[in-house]
């Protein structure tokens, strides 16, 4: 799991920061999912080394501009270059609304299937691999953050002793890794459990913007390997932060505490803290890594992978370990 930032920036775009947009690219599907789509995403997406026809899923926070300016042209575009697929698009109330007057007033007409679910907190997609969650948080109109949990994995499965101990290859390998128990013609009986390495803990993602300090981000982002987090304003900023229903890095710092994360990133700067001001984003880094340590600040283009963890059973007890 990869995770590449295309916009950083709160409200409006800058020099060197493009408004909202995060990818989370899952290689092992070739694809990867976007979280939020502001005006321009769909540039960001040509200069990066993601592939928009590997676009499977949209999920929107809110409906302010920054965050949803750039949807109908990447659709538009997704559909003219005539190599997309399926998209599924979630998102709050409205959202479907504004996408049919945007192909009403445009005249644009998809060529391939696109479906709008309007969310409720709760589940809101789950396959095999994936389970992805939403929760209402507290902005100035509903706005939703996402938590997105990859399922546990079996470890790797030993065919070198399996053949050793003479089962046979086939089928049965495959409920072996599964982890089941089996019984072999000569009636000895086989726990897969015990043929297979550490089992593979399944990485979480959530990503919490607009919002100020809030209990339901809070859980959202319970035991993550990341959390991204809006940090619109610095800490002296207080004020407008409440004004405004926006984090400060302090807000999105104490999230993460709460939370017990492993690794906060924090995005969605207020211009006002561009290099060369009194104040600088640098300076709300410095303010995160005060209370959260394992703080990092998200430019655009920047790319973090999610690492896998292992669990390791001890004494009946299972450990997480990098």
């Amino acid at each position: 799991m990869q995770i590449t930032f295309l916009g950083t920036s709160s409200g409006v775009p800058t020099r060197i920061r493009n408004v909202s947009g995060v990818a989370l690219r899952l290689p092992q599907r070739a694809e990867f999912w976007l979280f939020d789509c502001g005006e321009g995403t769909q540039h960001q997406i040509l200069r990066s080394d993601l592939k928009i026809s590997q676009l499977t899923r949209i999920f929107i926070t809110h409906m302010h501009g920054d965050h949803i300016f750039g949807l109908m042209g990447l659709l538009a575009s997704c559909g003219l270059a005539g190599n997309a697929q399926r998209i599924d698009i979630y998102g709050p109330p409205d959202l479907e609304d504004y996408l049919k007057a945007c192909r009403r007033y445009s005249q644009t007409h998809f060529s391939y299937p696109v479906k709008v679910h309007t969310v409720r907190p709760g589940v809101i997609f789950e396959d095999e691999e994936f389970t992805v969650s939403c929760a209402l948080l507290k902005h100035r109109v509903p706005a939703f953050g996402y938590r997105v949990a990859e399922k546990d994995r079996p470890g790797h499965f030993d065919a070198e002793r399996a053949a050793a101990i003479g089962i046979p290859p086939g089928p049965i390998y495959g409920r072996l890794k599964r982890g089941e128990v089996i019984v072999l013609p000569d009636g000895r009986q086989i726990h897969g459990a015990e043929l297979c390495g550490p089992t593979q803990v399944g990485r979480k993602l959530a990503y919490c913007t607009d919002t100020i300090y809030c209990d339901a981000a809070v859980e959202l982002a319970r035991d993550v390997d990341v959390l991204i987090h809006e940090a619109t304003f610095a800490h002296q900023d207080a004020e407008l932060a409440y004004q405004r229903l926006h984090s400060t890095s302090t807000m999105a710092a104490q999230v993460a505490l709460a939370a017990q994360v492993r690794q906060l990133i924090m995005t969605h700067f207020s211009p006002r803290y561009a290099p060369g001001n009194e104040l600088e984003v640098k300076d709300l880094l410095a303010e995160a890594r005060s209370i959260f340590p394992n703080t990092e600040l998200a430019s655009d283009f920047w790319t973090y992978e999610i690492s896998r963890r292992e669990l390791i059973e001890l004494s009946g007890v299972g450990i997480s370990c990098q």
